[in-house]
């Protein structure tokens, strides 16, 4: 038993080295844009980076800014939807 929880210990931290570099180089593709639920009226900052889109359920969404390289872009496009009443939260 000790030598399974070892291995798994092992193979553990080389995936995790193999994976850092990759985690650690940005792409050009990476960026965030704001999108606004339809039935709330709430908007969201999504990440380009994630494999899936937002379901579509109960409501959908519409995209209401461009894509953006930081987080903080995101967010500051998002308080300005706010101050013009366009989003909620």
């Amino acid at each position: 038993m000790r030598r399974l929880t070892t291995l798994a210990a092992a193979a553990a931290l080389t995936a995790a080295s193999l994976a850092t570099p990759a985690l650690a180089a940005p792409t050009a593709k990476t960026g965030y844009y704001v999108i606004r639920w339809e039935n709330t009226g709430i908007c969201q900052i999504w990440n380009t980076e994630l494999q899936s889109k937002p379901l579509e359920w109960p409501s959908s969404y519409k995209i209401v800014s461009k894509p953006v390289p930081t987080f903080v872009e995101a967010t500051n496009i998002q308080l300005k939807l706010r101050d013009e009443r366009r989003c909620f939260l």
